[in-house]
């Protein structure tokens, strides 16, 4: 992978000189800092108007306590640039420029810290570089005093932390609970606080945070609510990994933190941001070009049954009929396949073109979960033997499950599968899992993780089912906007269930699921399209789903709001894909305007009607560039340039 950086413009300032604050380079954003009885602080404004309100800032650590009875030294402030290239986010170039600004922090007359504040056209970030004390060069960070201080009128868009060890198979927290939207400031969710990335709507402007560039040095961490719209960083909960393990971080010095991240401005910022990749760099180089693409997946319709050979084997055939790249392997295949036997499935699939992605347990000791391949990917040395015969039998992937929290333990697991799995050159799928802080980027062989209530809700409650619309524009807004979401969506059947004509049933529209394919982002996609879709599905539904990329250049957000409906396109080569779907009570009708189609161009337009029954044709692109759409509750419109 190739990058380039530039720095210019280092300016030295004193305290006087940046009292005004730290600007991007548009002048739009804004961040002031000030030191309040010794405790630093930081504020973030927005076109003139506060959107973060002044904060406390620093860190606790068990050689001293860099919250408190500080001294600034002199900023450091210059203007970074960089081009980078990234194929598995949801845009393949990024231009990231901004205003970095280093400030240190002196304590008892010793420089122990720096805050490292960057700020762009969209974006603030900053992390702590914690510095060696005199002979010291090791500490734990025990906590960490940032917050983030929301301003009066401002709403919540949050998804509550799980408590840990409970849910199914005392796996929890997994990451997959309901968000609450256009909520009041002040709880904290189920009494945990609340998962990143955090969405809020203050009177000036839509706000995310989140955080990037945890690795295996650090722990993951939530927000907690501190009272009103005072939310904190937490570190994790005692119980989780069974209550093994530590919820500090342990550190070599010096040494870095996670970037702290508040996306700002109106809702097109927050979903067209890049700043989870904007601020880490690749770990290591990969070990081969990775192929991404479309694939099948049986479970998700057939359940534990499917994931045998002949199942397999038919599921293959189907990819190669659809044009598709793989397919997922469930749990329990070496039960039910066996490993000789998945040999042999591998080499079919290489005949025809497809290859395999395999389900595998995280455990080591850490939850019930009773799936198998289990006790292979929490063990150094067995994970590399079985990735040796991943890699002997042509297998492209794996999808790794239920993992046991964000203590540092964990984290480092999650770092150590990816870099053996890129040693045998495989691509890595997390379930069960935290949210990706970067990866993408960090880690060339991560593909997507799920963190999100993805498709296997839909087939185990109504519920589910009833919300489906409801809970997708949430993530188009939240959970998909700093990173690749596994969903594994886009089904076809009127039922989830082997024959089609039992289990919970969908709601949403054929229409809705080709939407979904394009409004949901990951570079691996294996979708929930059955055999049968072949001759039971509406032809040009089967089509479309044929062709849509999975790897993309470009995103805008035309329209839309959390909870309600959303409008994206995404832009693939020369073909712009533009897509909406609707969960509101009432029909969205819109004229929209498309100037990334050109005039009198021919346009495929896939839509709904009032009873959900979709259909396929072809208009032109009109002089003025605009398109009148309707979409239908639970509906949804796709436009595609030809």
């Amino acid at each position: 992978m190739k990058f380039s950086l530039l720095v210019a413009g280092l300016l030295w300032m004193t305290t006087a000189a940046w009292a005004d604050g730290f600007r991007s380079p548009d002048g739009r954003i804004c961040v002031t800092l000030d030191l309040q009885s010794g405790q630093p602080c930081y504020g973030v404004s927005y076109d003139g108007k506060v959107v973060v309100e002044s904060s406390a800032l620093g860190i606790v650590t068990n050689m001293g306590d860099y919250s408190s009875g500080l001294a600034q030294r002199v900023a450091e402030v210059r203007t970074v640039a960089e081009r980078y290239a990234l194929r598995t986010i949801k845009q393949s170039t990024v231009d990231y420029e901004a205003t970095e600004a280093v400030v240190g922090y002196e304590k008892d007359g010793l420089h122990v810290m720096d805050i490292v504040f960057r700020v762009s056209n969209r974006d603030v970030a900053f992390c702590y570089r914690l510095l060696p004390r005199k002979e010291t060069r090791v500490c734990v960070v025990e906590r960490e005093a940032t917050s983030f201080v929301m301003p009066d009128g401002t709403t919540t868009f949050l998804c509550p932390q799980s408590k840990p060890m409970g849910g199914f198979a005392r796996t929890s927290p997994s990451y997959e609970t309901p968000y609450t939207v256009d909520d009041a400031v002040g709880k904290n969710g189920w009494g945990e606080g609340y998962t990143f990335p955090c969405l809020f709507k203050a009177p000036a402007a839509w706000v995310l945070v989140s955080e990037t560039g945890t690795d295996g040095g650090y722990v993951g961490c939530r927000l907690v609510n501190a009272g009103g719209g005072r939310y904190q960083i937490g570190f994790p909960q005692a119980g989780e990994m069974n209550g093994a393990g530590g919820v500090t971080a342990a550190v070599a010095l010096p040494s870095q933190t996670p970037w702290r991240t508040i996306t700002v401005g109106p809702l097109q910022n927050i979903v067209e941001t890049t700043v989870p990749w904007d601020l880490v760099k690749p770990k290591y180089e990969a070990s081969q070009q990775y192929q991404y693409g479309k694939g099948s997946w049986s479970w998700i319709i057939k359940m534990d049954p499917s994931c045998n050979f002949d199942e397999q084997k038919r599921y293959i055939d189907f990819s190669a009929r659809m044009g598709w790249q793989t397919v997922l392997v469930d749990a329990f295949w070496d039960r039910q396949i066996g490993y000789e036997k998945m040999g042999e499935l591998a080499r079919y699939g290489r005949e025809k073109g497809v290859a395999l992605f395999l389900w595998y347990n995280s455990n080591g000791a850490w939850n019930d979960a009773p799936q198998t391949p289990i006790g292979k990917m929490n063990d150094g040395r067995t994970r590399r033997r079985e990735m040796q015969w991943m890699k002997d039998n042509g297998i492209r992937g794996i999808k790794v499950d239920f993992f046991g929290g964000d203590k540092q333990a964990m984290m480092q697991l999650y770092e150590d599968i990816l870099s053996d799995a890129n040693d045998f050159g495989l691509m890595c799928i997390f379930h069960g899992c935290t949210l990706p802080r970067g990866w993408e980027r960090m880690y060339p062989n991560y593909v997507a993780s799920e963190a999100v209530l993805a498709s296997e809700n839909l087939h185990f409650g109504q519920g589910a089912c009833d919300a489906e619309a409801r809970n997708a524009t949430i993530h188009a807004f939240v959970r998909n906007t700093v990173g690749a979401m596994d969903f594994g969506g886009s089904a076809l059947n009127k039922r989830y269930s082997a024959d089609n004509q039992h289990g919970t049933y969908r709601r949403t529209s054929d229409v809705y699921a080709l939407a979904t394919a394009v409004l949901f982002q990951s570079a691996v996609q294996h979708f929930a399209l059955a055999p049968n879709n072949l001759y039971d599905a509406p032809a040009w539904a089967v089509d479309f789903m044929q062709q849509v990329p999975t790897t993309w250049d470009e995103v805008r957000l035309l329209d839309g709001y959390p909870g309600r409906y959303v409008i994206m396109a995404r832009r693939s080569g020369s073909r712009w894909y533009v897509v909406g779907i609707n969960a509101t009570g009432q029909p969205v009708r819109q004229t929209l305007s498309l100037p990334m189609f050109e005039r009198g161009q021919t346009l495929t337009v896939y839509s709904d009607d009032a009873q959900l029954q979709g259909s396929r044709k072809t208009v032109k692109q009109n002089r003025k560039q605009q398109l009148a759409i309707s979409i239908p509750q639970n509906g949804g419109v796709v436009i595609v340039n030809q």
